[in-house]
């Protein structure tokens, strides 16, 4: 079954750039968020962490 797609996709013309932008993308995405969670305020994670404790949560 594999040797079937891996024939039709060595038919398509510049196919080899995919897992190239696929890598570059899941690279990008978690080098993003891994910049946000650590840019993230100290303040506003401590609040969101005592939603479970409080009755009336504020947020």
């Amino acid at each position: 079954m594999f040797e079937q797609i891996k024939h039709n996709m060595e038919t398509i013309a510049g196919v080899a750039i995919y897992p190239i932008l696929s890598l570059l993308i899941f690279f990008l995405f978690f080098v993003g968020l891994a910049l946000w969670v650590f840019s993230y305020k100290k303040e506003k994670i401590d609040e969101l962490s005592q939603i479970p404790l409080n009755d009336n949560p504020t947020v």
